[in-house]
């Protein structure tokens, strides 16, 4: 009877490992941000573009606050066809939208966007809820034309957006007065992390709210961010943790690396093997 009961645990164990194997996945696309490589594209934006897509990177975000280094609209797109690259969004300023909005949707439209995103707002956000709560405001107005364009506004969020103010975390506030159906958000995992906070604690308690991510990595005194693989956070576990993953914008973005492309290889070629 032992022999029995052991081999059918074996068998139990065995059938579980298999179905555990055969549900891991790995991302389908893969980002990248480009202030990741910011100093290449300065010198050539279509090399770098080139060097970009042949790492393996399938996506790119791009930064409207570089002016789109230095080409048109219409040059950056024909860049981005030429080496099979989508750019389903880009960062921007927060004045953006306060500005000709109707002119920057299309603008996104051109260039394939879905999302729009603002990575940080003015310098009265670090001292001032209420100046949080207005930008949640605008963010909302804007959010609603936006979704008459086909696009979406989202927000990113920096280290510094969980430094307490007056004992609410300025982050909390903003995201609690906006509206999800006009205004999603991306969350930096390391980002998330250097200020302070558990990424996995924000995905448990807005999950169906974040919408694109920037996969990002840091040290072990959450100083700064490094070559994913070579820090402390559980990538794999958090990318398991995103539900229908594979329709969401993952990018990897390393604000100071030594050798921008080389470390964008790095990373890429790391991502490509990561199971979840």
């Amino acid at each position: 009877m032992s022999t029995r009961r052991e081999f059918l645990t074996h068998l139990a164990a065995v059938a579980a490992l298999t179905s555990f194997a055969q549900d891991r996945t790995r991302l389908s696309r893969i980002g990248l941000e480009l202030y990741s490589v910011r100093n290449a594209m300065r010198a050539d934006p279509e090399r770098t573009l080139a060097a970009v897509r042949a790492a393996g990177y399938t996506d790119v975000e791009l930064l409207w606050s570089f002016k789109n280094f230095g080409r048109t609209t219409q040059q950056v797109r024909a860049a981005l066809d030429h080496e099979g690259l989508k750019a389903p969004s880009a960062h921007m300023a927060p004045e953006t939208m306060l500005t000709d909005w109707a002119r920057s949707l299309d603008t996104a439209n051109q260039l394939g966007h879905t999302y729009l995103i603002v990575p940080s707002l003015t310098a009265d956000t670090a001292t001032s809820l209420d100046a949080w709560r207005l930008w949640a405001d605008r963010f909302n107005t804007a959010g609603a034309a936006a979704r008459q364009a086909g696009i979406w506004l989202a927000f990113h969020n920096e280290p510094n957006h969980m430094k307490p103010i007056k004992g609410q975390v300025p982050y909390d506030v903003f995201v609690e007065r906006l509206d999800p159906s006009v205004v999603r958000l991306q969350l930096d995992v390391g980002n998330m992390v250097m200020g302070g906070g558990d990424p996995a604690q924000y995905l448990t308690r807005y999950r169906d709210r974040y919408w694109s991510f920037h996969v990002k990595d840091v040290v072990a005194d959450h100083s700064g961010d490094t070559e994913l693989g070579a820090g402390v956070l559980p990538l794999a576990s958090l990318l398991n943790s995103v539900p229908d993953i594979h329709n969401k914008p993952c990018y990897v973005e390393q604000e100071g690396p030594v050798d921008e492309l080389a470390s964008a290889r790095r990373n890429c070629a790391y991502l490509k093997t990561l199971e979840f």
